[in-house]
């Protein structure tokens, strides 16, 4: 009866360090990015920049709460993924609010401090992003992480696009659209992830 049971469903193999290490780099970086993003984006007026500076938080926090699950039994990774999930679409929810209030209030954001930024912010989600390429497969654990890091990238081109846009229309229009699209983003990433969670808690109940 090894095979079944409590440990299959309860026990975990040893986590490997590699992975541990490239959390903790992701962490650092996210959790700094997100101070310098909050306040490049309260100095342009760029909700498309908060957007970023909001999905830096929530992907130190990702990390964070990764490496705290890291060697626990899956049944428990999964039951972390699934909050997860529910937290990007929370803050999709969150983009498209602010996104509204953005447009209804006319504000042009400065494109130069959105450009300078997104490039930094690029730079290190790229890096980010190469740590943890190898680890993308495995549980919805592993696969939220490495979707939030993958999003982290896209977005960033997106908020360079922008910086673009609203340079050469003199604008807002274009920053409130990559506003949409990382939200889009979110909401699409995170009803993924709840699926496989979702699916893994059925299997490992099905297992019990």
């Amino acid at each position: 009866m090894s095979g079944c049971g409590c440990d299959s469903v309860c026990s975990a193999p040893p986590p490997d360090p590699r992975y541990r290490r490239a959390l903790w780099v992701a962490l650092v970086l996210n959790a700094a990015m997100f101070g310098v993003e909050l306040v490049a984006s309260f100095a342009a007026q760029s909700v498309s920049l908060l957007a970023d500076a909001v999905d830096f938080l929530a992907d130190a926090a990702n990390y964070g709460v990764a490496l705290f699950v890291l060697g626990l039994a899956p049944v428990w990774r999964s039951r972390t993924a699934l909050w997860k999930g529910w937290v990007m679409v929370g803050y999709g929810v969150f983009v498209l609010a602010k996104s509204a209030w953005q447009w209804a209030a006319g504000i042009v954001p400065e494109p130069v401090i959105m450009g300078w930024v997104s490039l930094l912010a690029l730079a290190v989600n790229v890096g980010v992003a190469a740590l943890l390429y190898a680890h993308r497969t495995g549980d919805a654990q592993a696969r939220s992480v490495w979707l939030c890091s993958r999003n982290d990238a896209l977005g960033n081109l997106a908020v360079l696009g922008a910086a673009g846009g609203v340079w050469a229309t003199a604008h807002g229009w274009p920053d409130i659209a990559v506003a949409l699209l990382l939200a889009g983003l979110a909401l699409s990433s995170g009803a993924s992830v709840i699926r496989h969670a979702r699916a893994e808690l059925r299997g490992d109940q099905a297992v019990r």
